[in-house]
């Protein structure tokens, strides 16, 4: 369907339609919900912790550091439930986190049009800008639900395994019980402003192909490529525009004094790319004829 036609068929308007009641937010949940690549996903977030506790109880605990000395958060994961948990969060948050936002955002628009169903919303009539609202929504929903779940799964398994007590930080020194849940909160929060530029690019290519894994597989390579960007320390201070520069800033909440300068600046970028790539992907669904 042509915006043109769109429009035409607009303005024959049945009684008792409202544009803001179409496709509700409840309905494209459950639909996604529904999905096998959610139950996979989900499946594959929730198992992680448990693969992880067998490698440790198989490999055993480092305890003393890496080859130059230095304590990571891997050398202290076995120290408590915490621990376990801030653990799991560091080794996915580079890449496997990525995925379930990448695979969400990528694949909403782009497998409605892959079915051949896509011009069929717009003709019931579902508005564009309602459609696109409600999808990304709900695709932004589920990942920070995928973001969610890894860590209590894995406080719920760690706890169980290795018992409740303070986080133990690498740099020395620990936190409190009841300062624990608040910190990691922080971090699952931030991790997730951090991959909002993964979920605009994932949603701007998921509005311009009929491919879902074209979607899904370009945000994940162009969030590799700056990630090596990132490595390239000729590029100097040039390396601060890049959202993966700010990637692991979340460390500074497991600190025993919080510092926020580097979540503020990290989380500053992601929003501002993110911005520019929902408002691209709303403007050029807009325009775009649909006949797929």
């Amino acid at each position: 369907m042509s915006a043109v036609q769109e429009v035409g068929a607009a303005r024959e308007v049945a009684p008792g339609y409202q544009a803001g009641r179409t496709l509700p937010l409840r309905v494209e949940a459950l639909r996604q919900w529904r999905r096998r690549r959610t139950l996979v996903m989900g499946g594959v977030l929730a198992a992680l912790p448990f693969i992880m506790i067998i490698a440790f109880a198989v490999g055993g605990s480092q305890g003393g550091g890496g080859r130059d000395g230095r304590i990571t958060l891997i050398d202290t994961a076995t120290a408590s439930g915490a621990n376990f948990a801030a653990t799991c969060l560091f080794v996915s948050a580079g890449f496997l986190l990525v995925v379930p936002v990448a695979l969400f955002c990528g694949d909403t628009v782009a497998s409605e049009a892959s079915w051949s169903s896509l011009r069929y919303l717009l003709a019931s009539p579902v508005p564009r800008a309602r459609l696109l609202w409600s999808k990304l929504v709900v695709a932004l929903g589920f990942s920070l639900a995928a973001m969610v779940l890894l860590p209590v799964v894995a406080l719920a398994a760690g706890t169980a395994a290795y018992g409740w007590g303070p986080l133990k930080l690498p740099t020395g020194g620990e936190l409190a019980a009841g300062d624990t849940l608040p910190r990691l909160a922080l971090v699952v929060a931030f991790i997730f402003v951090s991959q909002l530029v993964t979920a605009g690019l994932a949603f701007w290519l998921s509005t311009r192909t009929d491919a879902p894994l074209g979607a899904v597989g370009g945000a994940v390579g162009l969030t590799i490529v700056g990630n090596v960007l990132d490595a390239v320390t000729a590029l100097g201070s040039w390396r601060e525009f890049l959202p993966a520069h700010w990637q692991f800033a979340w460390a500074d909440a497991l600190q025993p004094h919080l510092e926020w300068g580097g979540m503020v600046k990290g989380a500053a970028v992601s929003v501002s790319y993110a911005l520019v790539l929902f408002a691209l992907a709303f403007r050029g669904f807009a325009r775009k004829d649909i006949v797929s």
